[in-house]
């Protein structure tokens, strides 16, 4: 079923009908997804999930890589993120999210826009909201984890924040070490630069990455960007394999 809008789209619909109409957000996301024809929004996020960027790129991903996803604030890098780590989890695997961002509340809250039950995945699912989080503290976490294991860092500009932290470009080096060492797939979230312009650009870059100190984005095997629904992977040497739906 084709919906009217990109699924982020409908999301922010759902968030300002919350607010005007004084309803909680599941019920507002239930609304929405009644609107374009379905029974309830898990239902909805069940069904576009099959076809979303989480599960194409979690294929094109392998143990051992440092994955950057970029994306201005709205359009879903965070909710791939979520996607990767509940296709991880669908693979058998464990998944992390190490977050500066949001509270275990908000992470619920996205979640069941997944249509996934947070509750029901704890054993194969680590949250950590920490103030403490870095690439030395993420090791300690996942000192037992097993290989292939999942984690996203949400999202990478808070690494560079506190300084008692090492510089940004040694914390990416070490986060691939880790990613390395561990054989596990880490996913750097990442802030894009509000200079970039989609009439230049269908998708942001490399070059659009907002970058508080110098990193080398080389450190990255692959890089994801999305924008207007849309997603770019690019692999490796920085081709481009091919685009998907967002």
């Amino acid at each position: 079923m084709k919906l009217s809008a990109p699924i982020y789209i409908l999301k922010q619909q759902a968030k300002a009908l919350s607010r005007q109409e004084k309803v909680r957000l599941n019920v507002a996301l239930d609304r929405i997804a009644t609107r374009e024809g379905y029974i309830a929004w898990s239902h909805l996020a069940s069904s576009w999930q099959r076809q979303d960027t989480g599960s194409l790129v979690y294929r094109q991903l392998q143990p051992g890589d440092l994955i950057l996803v970029g994306a201005r604030p709205g359009h879903g890098k965070t909710l791939l993120g979520l996607g990767l780590a509940v296709e991880a989890m669908a693979h058998g695997n464990r998944a992390a999210l190490f977050t500066l961002e949001d509270t275990t509340a908000t992470v619920e809250q996205r979640f069941d826009m997944l249509g996934k039950d947070m509750g029901a995945v704890r054993d194969r699912f680590l949250l950590d909201t920490s103030e403490d989080i870095s690439p030395r503290h993420i090791a300690e976490r996942l000192a037992a984890a097993p290989p292939r294991t999942l984690v996203v860092i949400d999202y990478l500009q808070l690494l560079d924040q506190r300084r008692d932290k090492p510089a940004l470009d040694v914390q990416v080096r070490e986060l691939k070490a880790c990613a390395e060492g561990r054989q596990a797939m880490v996913v750097c979230l990442s802030q894009i630069s509000r200079d970039y312009a989609p009439a230049g650009s269908p998708y942001p870059g490399l070059q659009d990455v907002r970058l508080p100190n110098p990193v080398d984005l080389a450190l990255f095997s692959k890089a994801c960007f999305l924008h207007g629904g849309k997603m770019q992977l690019l692999v490796g040497s920085w081709s481009k394999p091919g685009d998907g739906p967002a």
